[in-house]
């Protein structure tokens, strides 16, 4: 590597030498936490789009050294019910599946699992509510240097590195662009296409039916069968310590954009300004034809008061330096520590939408109470009253009894509902 090419990967504005922050990682000591600025705007034709910003979160409460912020987009459809009841509890279900009295490791550790608990346990609560809305979910939670989304539907979460890369923290699970989830709903015993008009001319985009949603996973949507499902696709980063800036938007957003075209329009801006910007060029390249909604979130060293600028051209050939993916099989605990400095790690990332392969074997829960409490929604119930995840034709006959996470009845329903296991018929039929 030249050394013009080493020097792009360091941070361009910071005072503090590369050896220093390669011998601070080694070591071990604590890097102080980043500065989370953000900002908001969002031009509205349907009005249901909704967003939902939190930044005096506590892991331990009242503890203020514990503070990590959330920040989130609900683009909602066939109304403004589902947008409004997840914006207004799936955080609380989220943390309501986070064990208690953990260290901060293992915290960060557990939250994609109960994201997932959080995304159906919401569904599964709206739906009983009997309306017909839905609604998109992206869900961002930033807490130090470390960041995780979760998401379900076509709002979109990307990454602006300082080496001017350009991530996706997110899946679109639109029936139209992704093939995996059409042959996941298909199987389901969905049916695909796309709306016929009179004389059988096909027009629009491909849809499932019935229903006739263009996504593949949402809450809500009780007039859609549940293989359309609410678990979310879900990415964990940290980042250098250069730090980096997140755009969360609706999909009125990125129908207009591509995500560079997005990144690179409010490079050099703060937040508040960036995310004005953002809807303008939205705007300005296609019109007001949806709700658009932006949120900018700036993670910023402690020695700045705004983000360095980054690179307005992107380069190719760095982007595996400064994306790398987290090692599961390293023991070499330098190695690791090393690969964080200068560059964005991957420490998790899982799409699958089957509930077992989710929550997994290993789901804390009380061997020696007779009351067990259901993974999903959080009630005790006598073992009798339900069946361990897995339990079951998916695993050996060695399995426990009640090894891994304890479902009740109607979760144990739901789950085969959303894997095609039993007739899901919609519960409410659209007008």
């Amino acid at each position: 590597m030249s050394k013009r090419e080493f020097s792009r990967m360091k941070p361009l504005s910071s005072q503090v030498p590369l050896a220093t922050l390669i011998g601070r990682e080694i070591r071990n000591e604590n890097v102080e936490k980043p500065f989370v600025k953000y900002g908001q705007a969002g031009l509205a034709k349907k009005g249901e789009d909704y967003f939902f910003i939190k930044t005096d979160c506590y892991r331990v409460p009242a503890d203020p050294s514990t503070a990590f912020s959330v920040f989130a987009i609900f683009d909602g459809h066939n109304g403004i019910s589902a947008a409004i009841y997840t914006k207004e509890n799936l955080l609380n279900n989220v943390l309501s599946a986070m064990p208690q009295d953990i260290s901060r490791d293992a915290w960060l550790q557990a939250l994609p699992r109960a994201l997932v608990v959080g995304f159906v346990k919401t569904d599964t609560e709206f739906q009983k509510k009997g309306e017909t809305s839905g609604t998109t979910a992206t869900f961002v939670l930033v807490d130090g240097w470390t960041v995780t989304v979760a998401s379900v539907g076509d709002s979109r979460c990307i990454l602006d590195t300082q080496g001017g890369v350009v991530s996706l923290l997110t899946v679109d699970h639109r029936l139209e662009e992704n093939v995996e989830e059409r042959e996941r709903v298909t199987a389901s015993g969905g049916e695909v296409g796309r709306l016929n008009i009179f004389g059988g001319n096909a027009v629009g985009p491909l849809r499932c039916w019935p229903g006739g949603l263009c996504l593949s996973r949402s809450i809500g949507d009780t007039d859609v069968g549940e293989y359309i499902v609410p678990i979310p696709h879900v990415k964990q980063v940290k980042l250098s310590n250069a730090g980096g800036r997140l755009i969360i938007a609706s999909d009125g957003i990125w129908d207009a954009l591509s995500n560079d075209t997005a990144a690179m329009s409010c490079r050099g801006l703060p937040a508040e300004l960036a995310a004005k910007l953002v809807v303008k060029e939205a705007l300005r390249s296609r019109g007001l034809k949806d709700d658009t909604t932006c949120l900018v979130v700036d993670i910023i060293p402690s020695d700045h008061s705004v983000l360095p600028p980054t690179p307005r051209k992107k380069n190719n050939m760095l982007t595996t330096l400064l994306f790398r993916k987290k090692s599961e099989n390293s023991t070499n605990k330098a190695t690791s520590k090393l690969s964080a400095v200068g560059v964005v790690e991957e420490l998790f990332e899982e799409g699958s939408a089957m509930l077992i392969e989710r929550l997994g074997k290993d789901f804390p829960f009380d061997k020696n109470s007779e009351i067990f409490r259901c993974a999903i929604c959080q009630v005790d119930q006598p073992p009798g009253n339900g069946l361990s995840v897995n339990s079951g034709p998916f695993f050996s006959p060695a399995s426990k009894p009640w090894e891994g996470p304890f479902l009740c009845t109607n979760c144990r329903k739901k789950k085969d509902a959303m894997e095609g296991k039993r007739p899901s018929s919609p519960t409410v039929t659209a007008q």
